[in-house]
């Protein structure tokens, strides 16, 4: 395979289309020229941009109407037949007895119980949803700002990076492809270099190699970040040496 082919392979590389023996001779390739790591970074996060410009929001009152229909649907039972003539005999005049009534009571108090977990469980996944959605807004929102500036960053094991920075919006995104998972019972931290002093903008995914990041906090008046690796949870400091640092536009 030429240098020129080689050349002609960041689309593809950016849009994961690459069979795995290019990639990895692209990858190779990455690691001594420059302007295709440049160029590779500003594709995928074009590429990243692109994909968050189809996500659909959910229809205005949505919400309401799953937490109103979760708590008058009665859910019925799998696999479980309509009784029959005979059979519905029989129960009315076992429920004539005080033991069935006391049945029945106890019956509708764990269908209320149930009923009330079910509508929890309902309020929790729509305000995870909710949250989800309001970040993927914010993560769009900076990628596709008129004053959005990238940097490409090469971090080890072929991984590539592209920090994205709206100052308008006062915010970053850090994309990443190809990152390989930290040790066992550590993180990928990002911080933000305000003038040589780190100040820490969130963790990443441990469990993701590709991942596009909302960068915790203002950019502010930053002049760069890192990424450093740090025991699960984070760290108020870098306690190690950064694997990548990205200067941001003066």
């Amino acid at each position: 395979m030429t240098t020129a082919e080689l050349h002609r392979m960041a689309g593809a590389y950016a849009l994961h289309a690459l069979p795995e023996e290019e990639r990895q001779a692209f990858e190779r390739h990455l690691a001594g020229c420059e302007p295709c790591t440049q160029e590779t970074a500003e594709l995928c996060a074009t590429a990243a941009r692109l994909g968050l410009a189809v996500a659909v929001a959910p229809r205005r009152g949505m919400r309401a109407q799953v937490l109103h229909r979760i708590t008058t649907v009665r859910q019925d039972s799998p696999g479980v037949s309509a009784p029959s003539r005979s059979t519905r005999s029989w129960l009315r005049a076992r429920l004539l007895s005080r033991w069935a009534l006391a049945a029945c009571l106890a019956a509708t108090t764990a269908l209320g119980a149930t009923t009330v977990w079910q509508h929890q469980r309902a309020e929790s996944a729509v305000d995870q949803a909710r949250r989800i959605e309001q970040g993927a807004s914010q993560l769009a929102a900076v990628l596709a700002a008129p004053d959005a500036e990238s940097r490409g960053a090469r971090l080890a094991d072929g991984a590539t990076g592209t920090v994205v920075v709206s100052h308008a919006r006062d915010k970053a995104v850090f994309l990443v492809t190809h990152m390989t998972q930290p040790p066992a019972g550590k993180v990928y931290e990002l911080w933000f270099d305000d003038g040589g002093t780190m100040r820490s903008a969130g963790l990443m995914d441990p469990t993701l190699s590709d991942q596009a990041v909302l960068m915790r906090g203002a950019v502010d008046r930053a002049s760069g970040m890192g990424v450093t690796v740090e025991a699960a949870g984070g760290s108020q400091q870098p306690t190690t040496t950064p694997i990548a640092l990205v200067s941001f536009a003066a």
